[in-house]
């Protein structure tokens, strides 16, 4: 679980100045009429998967959301509109919020084959939601993850009862749960917005994960007694991560990987918290590491001799861990596969 959600997290920044809310309600009026455009948004007539019948979908809160029809000028996390995309969406993507773009203007790693260049970037940090560009964009749908029940993942508490007064919402839930249930939701989601599953590139993508998923655990199997642990780093913190509350390391541990579980964790349950000193309390053959650019690599962490006398560092045996995976086909067999990897080559350690 990304440490977004700590309580070091928590105190995000305001988003609108003084008049904000009557700036928000000027700009519901004045883009209330089909011919108001933005340079992210398309018209209504322009995107695929429009029906003339009424919609609706259940999401993970038990919410049946409905519209008079298919949304097709959607909102989302950016990680949730890069699985939508690798589901068969396009243009139906008017916008997106979290970290979409790196310093260099390339797209964050979250994005897939999303084309941040064609959608409105309404924040890009934890925190930064840009009510005022989210209401010009006229938007039919909110999309975006639920680690925790009803909170909806990168929407600022703040302001939420703002953003969601502008259209319906859709949270699907990405904890708790293996890996394969919020990949099978987004499907679904995918399909009831117009989406063909049994496109090849659909296809080809669940083909490759299924391959994917099978030599994790052929490679689990064979290199049976391997102890691996999922973790971050900070610069005062080594976070032990969960495997029995976190979605990809439960599917991890289905398919036979030995992941260690922490018994001390902190609140919420998603990791436990160790001082450096403690950092050796888990002695792991492999360590899963935070591959994200707010965690510390193991080049920043070089200097920490707590870290260089743990077997995993000692031996080698490190690779990159997306903690926050992209829930789809497309996005999940590259995870799949370079934890095969990793488990194929690691020796024991001592």
């Amino acid at each position: 679980m990304p440490r977004s959600t700590t309580s070091a997290r928590l105190s995000r920044r305001g988003l609108l100045a003084a008049g904000g809310a009557a700036a928000v309600g000027t700009l519901l009026t004045a883009c209330g009429g089909k011919g108001s455009s933005s340079s992210a948004g398309k018209d209504s007539t322009d995107a695929k998967g429009g029906s003339s019948g009424p919609w609706s979908f259940t999401d993970d809160r038990k919410k049946e959301v409905t519209a008079k029809t298919t949304p097709i000028r959607i909102v989302a996390f950016t990680g949730t509109a890069a699985a939508l995309v690798d589901f068969g969406l396009d243009r139906q993507i008017v916008g997106v919020f979290g970290e979409t773009k790196l310093a260099d203007g390339k797209p964050d790693p979250q994005a897939g084959d999303l084309d941040v260049d064609k959608v409105a970037v309404l924040g890009n940090v934890w925190g930064e939601f840009s009510i005022e560009k989210y209401a010009s964009l006229r938007p039919e749908l909110l999309v975006t993850h639920m680690y925790n029940p009803d909170a909806l993942w990168y929407v600022p508490d703040e302001s939420k009862d703002k953003i969601l007064q502008l259209a319906p919402s859709v949270a699907i839930a990405t904890a708790r749960l293996p890996m394969t249930e919020p990949i099978k939701r987004y499907a679904e989601l995918a399909a009831a917005l117009g989406a063909d599953l049994n496109a090849r590139k659909v296809t080809d993508a669940k083909a490759r994960f299924e391959a994917a998923a099978e030599r994790v655990r052929k490679a689990a199997k064979a290199n049976g007694g391997l102890r691996v642990l999922a973790a971050s780093g900070s610069s005062d913190v080594f976070y032990a991560s969960n495997p029995k509350i976190s979605t990809d390391l439960m599917y991890f541990a289905e398919l036979g990987v030995d992941l260690i579980v922490p018994d001390k964790l902190d609140e919420g349950g998603y990791f436990e918290s160790l001082s450096w000193e403690n950092a050796g309390k888990y002695p792991a053959g492999l360590i899963l590491l935070d591959e994200r650019n707010t965690a510390l690599q193991p080049s920043d962490l070089a200097s920490k001799p707590a870290w260089s006398q743990l077997p995993a560092v000692r031996a080698g045996q490190i690779t990159p861990w997306n903690s926050v995976p992209r829930f789809s086909y497309a996005g999940a067999a590259p995870l799949l596969e370079s934890l095969a990897k990793a488990i194929e080559a690691a020796k024991k350690v001592s």
